[in-house]
């Protein structure tokens, strides 16, 4: 498709699936979790009640490993009908404390665009997510240094991303965001008036995903983030 990039004075990167691997993480705990509660239920059963007690805390817990931990304690509890062991319990606990001490896995070629726009955008950082796991992250990841301002949204709706644009006296038709979540990234982002690129990651998260009849083709997608330079 024809983008046309010149009027771009600022670029927002979403972080999870963006800058660096996150839902792989949470994938793989899952199957730890499964495996945990196996003489309960079968596997699908308990990824499904899992996903459902995530929904029902989102609004309590918000999104992150914390409202995650809680939410698959939560589930086993309810899963073995208060049987559940203390010792099962802290094998829990113990999968998301290693989720957050995680070493941050960049995605390829991050680091190299970043120091190539730097010099001529204002960079941003503006993600979901818990504010202190995304801080250490982001001070895991040695990305900081790249951006002007980074911003932890508890939701990315239009109001949320309004708001942030015009306490950061951003124009929107001089912002852009890249992001690898339709939903999250760019169909908000459109419909306030700025531009959006979309970089799928492998995995994503089933609340994150958009049914096909909601998608449009009015933004750039792109393969890898490597890809961004050859339109900016």
């Amino acid at each position: 498709m024809e983008v046309d990039f010149s009027n771009i004075k600022v670029i927002g990167f979403d972080a999870d699936d963006t800058l660096w691997v996150n839902e792989t993480y949470f994938r793989e705990t899952e199957e730890r979790f499964a495996e945990l509660l196996e003489e309960y239920e079968t596997k699908n059963k308990v990824d499904q009640e899992l996903f459902k007690m995530e929904m029902d805390n989102l609004e309590l817990y918000g999104y992150g490993i914390k409202g995650f931990m809680l939410s698959m304690i939560e589930s086993a509890l309810d899963l073995s009908n208060g049987k559940i062991s203390q010792e099962t319990i802290s094998k829990i606990l113990e999968l998301g404390k290693n989720m957050i001490a995680h070493p941050v896995e960049l995605l390829d070629g991050v680091e190299e665009v970043l120091s190539q726009l730097v010099g001529r955008y204002r960079l941003i950082v503006l993600t979901k997510g818990d504010l202190l796991d995304q801080e250490r992250k982001l001070e895991k990841s040695g990305l900081s240094k790249y951006f002007h301002h980074v911003e932890v949204l508890s939701e990315k709706k239009e109001t949320n991303y309004s708001n942030l644009l015009e306490h950061l006296n951003i124009d929107v038709n001089e912002f852009l965001m890249i992001g690898n979540s339709l939903k999250s990234d760019v169909l908000p982002i459109l419909n306030i008036g700025a531009k959006a690129v979309h970089i799928p990651f492998h995995t994503t998260w089933v609340h994150e995903m958009v049914p096909e009849t909601e998608q449009v083709n009015d933004h750039l997608k792109l393969n890898g983030l490597k890809d961004v330079l050859k339109y900016l």
